[in-house]
């Protein structure tokens, strides 16, 4: 039987479980990038029902699993997004340039009312001398509800493995 792609090309991570961002926004978990070549995070946005407050994202390297020494990781010169009314899986994904910064803006002018995607792509020589770590925050983006959630893919993994035998992501 051929392995499967989890173990031996990717593992996966939460960053945050769906919570309302309205609530004081997300405090994303830590993820090891010790055992892999990179990481995609994945954030989901469900649409708001009205407002146009936005939600920041800022990307963190960290020297630690807890603790330790953070700061914000200024690599993200791109991104990837999906957004509509309803995503129903019709939708291109829209490449967006930016200068290299650790955060990136979900306009809420344009997007508060819609379900958004959003792909941020970290290589592991991103990351600063000492730094093994990163992890996304969003804000809270105000008084009207807005349910998000966060999944860090790590890919080109070092170590192979049946998925019952990675090691923890966070190691």
């Amino acid at each position: 039987m051929a392995q499967e792609a989890l173990g031996r090309l990717v593992d996966i991570s939460t960053g945050w479980t769906p919570v309302d961002l309205a609530t004081a926004g997300a405090t994303g978990k830590r993820v090891s990038l010790r055992n892999a070549g990179g990481v995609l995070i994945l954030v989901s946005l469900a649409a708001a029902g009205s407002g146009t407050e936005s939600v920041t994202l800022t990307l963190q390297e960290h020297t630690a699993a807890s603790g330790g020494t953070s700061q914000n990781l200024a690599v993200i010169d791109h991104y990837y997004r999906k957004a509509e009314a309803t995503l129903d899986g019709d939708e291109q994904w829209t490449r967006v340039s930016q200068t290299a910064a650790a955060t990136i803006s979900v306009a809420g002018a344009s997007f508060a009312t819609q379900e958004v995607l959003i792909a941020i792509e970290v290589q592991n020589t991103s990351l600063s001398d000492g730094y093994d770590y990163i992890s996304l925050n969003a804000s809270d983006p105000g008084t009207v509800a807005r349910v998000g959630e966060c999944h860090y893919i790590l890919r080109d993994l070092m170590v192979q493995r049946a998925p019952a035998k990675l090691a923890a992501p966070l190691s």
